[in-house]
């Protein structure tokens, strides 16, 4: 039998994934039709391998919490750098991850996030030094960074920094059809590529979509032979719509100059990042309105800032005009009481809850439903993460306060929504039978 993945060697399959290590840097990398999120699964699976414990970065991706539950492993959490004025989470520092290194042994590899949802890129470089000073891999989930690698003007990707395992997620900028990714390996790596090939394989499908496949190997050659050129026109525009964004009453935006604040060692300017302080309205409603009168959609609405994420070669110019003509008559239409200067802030997450039990032990364990106001005291037997981002704000194993409960509510009614939870109205939450 002969066809794209069986045959003689190298097969059309082989060699597509042979291209991609070579575009990207690695030592090898294995396409994915589950997202990015099969990478996280994948990385944490393949760590399973090397013992019980891993440091995490505490804003992680969903998914890696449920690679939690699916390799036992049991996390030391790290708390991101904060920003004070926008209330979003910035970065891992080498300082933060040496010190959790310090404090547990016993860990076998370290997880961060570069770039973040809101475009802090981590330092990189010096987490690797950091992490392999301890004989530990370093796994970067750069789902939102696979362009970084094919224009000079952008932050270095993590790869060529001396990151072990890399998850990228190509569909998001690079141009491959949505729940295709690659996870790749660095020539370098603490990690046994026949181990990763082993979790690549239990996690994957015996008969992965061809299409999302072949969106990868065309996604790659276009990154490879035009990316420099597709990014700089990219790049040209969302300069200029950066700059007309601003011309909004109450707008602004992030940009370069959050490098060098605590956890942002550099930053991605293919994210549009809009701090919508000055409006005295939150991002939640100006992306309800925007979304409602003129059907423009931003990836990610937060109590302080809008995300719009533009891809590679994309016509920046024509759609960031839409953007912020938008943006325009939405601000113009806010109302007195909405611009309301003694309206009361949101307040950022409160401290997450104790770590009672593994997330494998408390998603699997005995567990019952209770209304989630009987739920305060409890240990979760389920996720809660207010999405967009994703980023879990009660995990299974965590004993749950009312403080936590009351942001996630608070989150749901700004327009948010809830992901990993049973009941997604947050009326009622699985929690852990204790003896």
């Amino acid at each position: 039998m002969w066809g794209i993945d069986v045959g003689l060697e190298p097969t059309p399959f082989a060699e597509a994934q042979r291209l991609a290590a070579e575009a990207w840097g690695a030592r090898r990398t294995w396409f994915l039709v589950n997202g990015a999120s099969q990478g996280n699964h994948v990385a944490l699976m393949t760590l399973a391998h090397r013992g019980r414990e891993v440091v995490l970065q505490r804003n992680a991706h969903s998914s890696t919490i449920d690679a939690l539950v699916l390799s036992g492993l049991r996390p030391t959490f790290v708390a991101p750098e904060l920003d004070p004025d926008l209330h979003i989470a910035h970065c891992m520092t080498p300082e933060t991850l040496d010190l959790a290194l310090a404090e547990r042994p016993e860990v076998v590899g370290a997880t961060v996030v570069s770039p973040t949802y809101f475009g802090a890129v981590a330092d990189v470089a010096g987490l690797a030094e950091v992490a392999h000073a301890r004989g530990v891999p370093l796994i970067v989930d750069e789902a939102w960074g696979a362009h970084l690698a094919f224009h000079d003007e952008l932050p270095t990707h993590a790869l060529a920094l001396g990151a072990d395992l890399v998850i990228s997620s190509i569909h998001k900028i690079v141009g491959s059809l949505t729940q295709s990714a690659m996870v790749h390996l660095g020539h370098d790596a603490l990690i046994d590529e026949e181990v990763v090939d082993r979790c690549v394989t239990v996690l994957e499908s015996t008969s992965p979509n061809a299409l999302l496949s072949a969106s990868l190997d065309t996604a790659r050659r276009a990154a490879a032979v035009d990316g420099e050129a597709l990014l700089t026109e990219t790049l040209r525009g969302l300069r200029a719509t950066r700059d007309a964004v601003r011309e909004v009453p109450g707008l602004d935006v992030l940009d370069e100059s959050l490098a060098g604040q605590p956890g942002v060692f550099a930053y991605d300017p293919l994210r549009l990042a809009i701090d919508v302080r000055g409006t005295r309205a939150s991002g939640y409603e100006l992306a309800r309105r925007i979304r409602e009168r003129d059907d423009v959609h931003v990836e990610l609405a937060g109590e302080n800032v809008l995300v719009a994420v533009f891809g590679m070669g994309e016509d920046v110019g024509a759609a960031g005009e839409r953007l912020v003509a938008a943006l325009h008559r939405a601000v113009d239409a806010l109302s007195a009481e909405e611009r309301d200067p003694e309206a009361e802030e949101f307040a950022p997450p409160p401290p997450w809850g104790e770590l009672v039990m593994t997330p494998r032990e408390a998603f699997l364990g005995p567990q019952e439903v209770v209304p989630v106001r009987e739920a305060v005291g409890r240990v979760a037997a389920e996720s809660l993460a207010a999405y967009p981002p994703g980023i879990p704000n009660v995990l299974p194993g965590e004993r749950l306060s009312a403080e936590t409960l009351d942001y996630i509510q608070q989150a749901l009614d700004h327009g948010g929504s809830l992901r990993g939870a049973s009941d997604r109205a947050l009326q009622t939450l699985r929690v852990v039978v204790e003896a």
